[in-house]
């Protein structure tokens, strides 16, 4: 890419991003506002089943990752998997994964500002709850109108905080347990409380599904490296590395630190609206780290809402290139930044004003948004197998020369799609998962409308349906 910008329709992205900023976004892509809001509800209808719950998402996870990997390195033309999603499958397929992808992070985005209410109605439940909505929304809004290499570094050091924060739990914790502390109520901390309230699946195979639907959630974002790529140095070196490290951060982050929850607290005793993470250390008598934690889990929440918000503004400075979106979107400021992209996201933020006086309570909100989102996850990252499948029949001599394979690469995508299948049965399984996910085909519906006219518009103008990707260096 150019190192120069301008501001034209040809102006470029620059590649701002450091190794350590591409390593650190991987991991606080990997931690979401669904691992801190969302596990109280999740252990309250899993019980520690949902460790494995985990376990098993971020099993696949890692595959669908790897083909993710092994597609963006097979041509560094590729940007987004927008670009992947059109070169493989058709011009149509760019549209939809790209809308279907911004509109995902706009939703995305909301419930993380819905989760930031809760978390600062904690410290104060007199504050408005449109209050701090508005101001995060201005917050983000400034913070994607800095140049790229801004970015990386307020991610950075917002990935630092979270991986500190857990880290510290964890540490509480196991000191809580190897000392035998025994909290106000007579509970004392234990592994064996893993096992002892009802055994490792004490809601049956039911409660163990159910984790599945909102454990998704968590995992958003967790492909931002893709995108990312494209704004990074030197990526055949960098991606690979973060990629690869995404099981161990999985085991850690998740599995680690909702084992250590579960054996202070029994899964039973866990309120289902609040963060397991502050009521933990709140229960421990560490009053201030409780408040500490709590300020870790708003910044957590606003860092996944600023990723969110950078990978949507992304995704419509690709949709602009290719023609698919209003051509002022691909127009960049001196310093590489797609400004008007950033303000139309933006301006649906605000949609999370609305919602928290809509529902029935924050968590109900954020379950709605939340679900919803999920079931857009799904068609996100299953054009990513599928283009991986199309990609090895139609360019076997890219995959054998790839330095970065995706293991069993003619079984995973096959065994990743099941269990898409799996999550989709789950999502119209659960109460308050099923309105959501039966919402998202009017998207889809509206989308294929919107791809009619575009097309239309584009051969009566005699322009292509979608910009050409050249090919990699070495098939020139």
């Amino acid at each position: 890419m150019s190192s120069t910008v301008t501001s034209s329709p040809t102006g470029e992205m620059q590649r701002g991003l450091k190794n350590r900023h591409l390593q650190l976004i991987a991991i606080g892509g990997a931690i979401g506002t669904g691992l801190f809001l969302g596990s109280g509800k999740l252990i309250s209808v899993s019980g520690p089943s949902i460790i494995f719950v985990y376990m098993v998402i971020g099993f696949f996870v890692f595959f669908i990752m790897r083909a993710l990997g092994e597609l963006l390195l097979s041509n560094l033309n590729y940007h987004t998997f927008g670009d992947i999603a059109k070169d493989m499958l058709g011009p149509w397929a760019g549209f939809f994964v790209s809308w279907n992808y911004w509109f995902s992070w706009v939703i995305a985005c909301v419930a993380d500002i819905i989760a930031i209410t809760a978390y600062v109605q904690w410290f104060n439940p007199e504050i408005p709850s449109w209050l701090p909505a508005l101001i995060t929304a201005g917050v983000l809004l400034v913070l994607n109108l800095q140049p790229v290499k801004y970015f990386g570094e307020t991610e950075f050091w917002f990935a630092i905080l979270k991986i500190v924060a857990i880290l510290s739990l964890i540490a509480v914790g196991v000191i809580l347990v190897l000392t035998g502390f025994t909290s106000p109520e007579g509970t004392t901390a234990s592994f064996a409380n893993l096992w002892e309230h009802g055994g490792m699946f004490p809601m049956g195979a039911s409660g163990f599904v159910l984790g599945f639907q909102m454990g998704i959630f968590s995992f958003i974002g967790v492909e931002m490296v893709g995108t990312a790529a494209a704004e990074t140095e030197n990526p055949r070196k960098t991606l690979p590395k973060a990629i690869n490290s995404i099981v161990l951060r999985i085991l850690i982050f998740y599995v680690g630190a909702l084992a250590i929850i579960m054996s202070v607290t029994p899964w039973n005793q866990i309120e289902a609206d609040k963060s397991p993470f502050v009521t933990t250390l709140a229960l421990a008598g560490f009053g201030l780290a409780a408040a500490a934690i709590q300020l870790v889990v708003l910044t957590s929440a606003a860092s996944s809402a600023n990723g969110g918000l950078y990978s949507g503004t992304r995704m419509l400075f690709g949709l602009s290139k290719d023609g698919h979106a209003p051509k002022s979107f691909s127009l960049t400021d001196a310093r590489g930044v797609p400004r008007r992209s950033v303000f139309f996201t933006s301006v649906f933020l605000f949609a999370a004003i609305p919602l928290l006086f809509a529902g029935d309570g924050v968590v109900a909100a954020f379950t709605f948004v939340s679900s919803m989102c999920a079931t857009m996850i799904l068609f996100t990252w299953g054009s990513i197998v599928v283009s991986y499948i199309v990609y090895l029949k139609r360019h076997p001599e890219r995959h054998a020369a790839s330095q970065f394979k995706l293991p069993m690469a003619r079984i995973a995508p096959w065994l990743v799609l099941a269990f898409f299948v799996f999550i989709a049965g789950t999502l119209l399984y659960g109460e308050d998962t099923r309105p959501p996910f039966l919402a998202t085909p009017f998207w889809f519906i509206l989308l294929a409308i919107l791809w009619q006219l575009r097309k239309r518009k584009l051969q009566r103008e005699g322009r292509p349906l979608t910009a050409a990707i050249p090919l990699p260096d070495s098939e020139h």
